[in-house]
């Protein structure tokens, strides 16, 4: 795997300076917690890590690129992993990072649930799994019906982590490659509702809208 590129960091040595202390998963999170949800009030945004930093705001897919940037800067591979929804619900996107063989993901969201998932998972399928009841719409049905394989970055070069413009490539290259299901129809058909209780506890956002 090539190295971090030496270039990004000589050329914006403040914004990245950063990435010198996050040299862990959980010191990830921990930064990407402290940053803003990026309420799109402008229109769709897909910022780079560069954009990211100077804005100090991100949503999902944002976070997951900054988290992925900052891993591999730290010599881990750049790896994002998409979970996609039934319509009328949004899909997310985690980093992914591995310890002792184990899974885990850095996630950028503005809700309780579909968090950071320590490396405690054998596969992709069982972390992605950690996230399925958590994934509901507010009239408690569930929503979570495929999920990407670990997607590299590497083949996308060195531009997407300082880019002025909006990284839709990457977007659009997630989402249209391979994805799995998570269960059989049969099973999908059959899902409980969510308790009334989780529903309630689902509302709770981290930032409001003018903060």
């Amino acid at each position: 795997m090539r190295p971090f590129p030496e270039k990004v960091l000589k050329d914006f040595p403040r914004e990245f300076a950063v990435f010198k202390k996050l040299n862990s998963p959980a010191k990830i999170q921990d930064f990407l917690d402290g940053l803003r949800i990026n309420f799109e009030k402008g229109g769709d945004t897909s910022r780079s890590p560069l954009m990211v930093l100077r804005k100090r705001e991100a949503h999902c897919i944002e976070g997951a690129m900054l988290a992925a940037a900052a891993l591999w800067y730290h010599g881990e591979r750049p790896l994002l992993l998409d979970l996609k929804t039934k319509k009328g619900d949004d899909d997310h996107v985690v980093a992914l990072f591995k310890q002792g063989g184990h899974w885990g993901a850095i996630s950028k969201t503005n809700h309780a649930v579909l968090r950071y998932r320590d490396p405690i998972y054998r596969t992709i399928r069982e972390l992605v799994l950690s996230y399925f009841h958590e994934y509901f719409l507010d009239s408690g049905v569930k929503t979570l019906r495929t999920y990407s394989r670990p997607f590299s970055l590497l083949p996308f070069g060195d531009d997407w982590l300082t880019s002025a413009e909006n990284l839709w490539e990457i977007n659009n290259a997630l989402d249209e490659s391979p994805h799995f299901d998570i269960a059989e129809k049969g099973a999908i058909a059959k899902l409980r509702l969510s308790h009334p209780l989780e529903r309630e506890a689902g509302k709770i956002v981290e930032w409001k809208k003018g903060e």
